[in-house]
């Protein structure tokens, strides 16, 4: 079932997709920031879990299938919208399963609030931005382009050229996917269409600058970690890219952290291999369903 999450952000309604799947206790699913990254990257294991769960997939404001506005999107607005799911949206859900950049905010959540996203399930879970992560750091000439990309007739040119076909085609064969040919044409036009979606540009190349990076520094990202209560799981593919993989590592060698690395996957290891990442989050989400009950009993409030 689709309904929709209504964000008010710089003085503007910002209208978010949400998906809802199965019965029981409740997962909220939260897909990764990037240009071609919505909701629907999630429905492999909202297919595969949502026989035993509630799965509620959700985008993030700027990004998904729903035109946006003109926003000139920073980390506080994504922390806002988390905020505000689960306090009035998704209540107290069983576990949070998040991707990328997506379980970078969901860490900062779980140390402000322990508890309020349950267990915790980070999927190659990311703070850094490409550019920052291809530049080793940040440059003062990101902050500028992404503004560019705000400009009605340079900004829009510059836009296409960075979700251009080829562009996406060399950044999923070389981060994303493990196999270039689980990018098919039919799948390829999917996201290339939701790079179409009218605002897009605003919030894309913000992500690609790292203009939304959830954190400023590894340090930073192992602290907010180190940090949390609530039961944790990492999964992450043995073929992540290298500058990405060490950041991950680096998480995966805390105390608190429990770590399942899987044998194929990059960074989109859920999308390309949900079998292996369900197999992964069962016996993690198993391992304590004593208050389900009271946890799920809130559900899921529609707007």
């Amino acid at each position: 079932m689709i309904e929709h999450v209504a964000l008010e952000w710089d003085g503007k309604t910002v209208r978010i997709g949400m998906e809802r799947q199965g019965s029981g206790p409740t997962l909220l699913l939260l897909p990764a920031l990037s240009s071609i990254s919505t909701r629907g990257e999630m429905r492999p294991l909202q297919e595969r879990l949502s026989s035993a769960y509630t799965t509620v997939a959700v985008d993030w404001p700027g990004f998904g299938d729903e035109p946006r506005p003109a926003v000139a999107w920073r980390p506080e607005a994504y922390s806002a919208f988390l905020k505000h799911l689960l306090a009035d949206v998704v209540r107290l859900p069983f576990a949070t399963v998040a991707a990328g950049h997506g379980a970078g905010y969901l860490l900062t959540q779980a140390t402000e609030a322990p508890g309020s996203a349950g267990r915790l399930c980070l999927i190659a879970p990311t703070w850094r931005g490409p550019l920052p992560t291809m530049m080793n750091g940040k440059r003062a000439a990101f902050h500028w382009l992404a503004r560019a990309v705000d400009l009605p007739l340079l900004g829009q040119a510059f836009y296409r050229l960075n979700v251009s076909q080829p562009v996406i085609r060399r950044m999923v064969s070389g981060h994303v996917y493990d196999d270039p040919a689980w990018l098919t044409h039919e799948r390829l036009v999917e996201k290339r269409a939701v790079t179409n979606a009218p605002g897009a540009r605003h919030s894309s190349f913000r992500f690609v600058a790292g203009e939304l990076d959830p954190m400023p520094s590894r340090a930073a990202f192992l602290s907010i970690a180190e940090q949390v209560r609530d039961p944790m799981l990492l999964i992450y593919g043995a073929n992540t890219p290298r500058r990405s993989k060490a950041e991950i590592e680096a998480l995966a060698g805390l105390t608190n952290v429990r770590t399942v690395q899987l044998s194929v996957g990059k960074l989109a290891v859920h999308e390309e291999f949900p079998d292996l990442v369900v197999s992964a989050i069962l016996p993690f989400l198993a391992g304590d369903r004593a208050h389900e009950a009271d946890r799920s009993a809130e559900g899921v409030v529609r707007q």
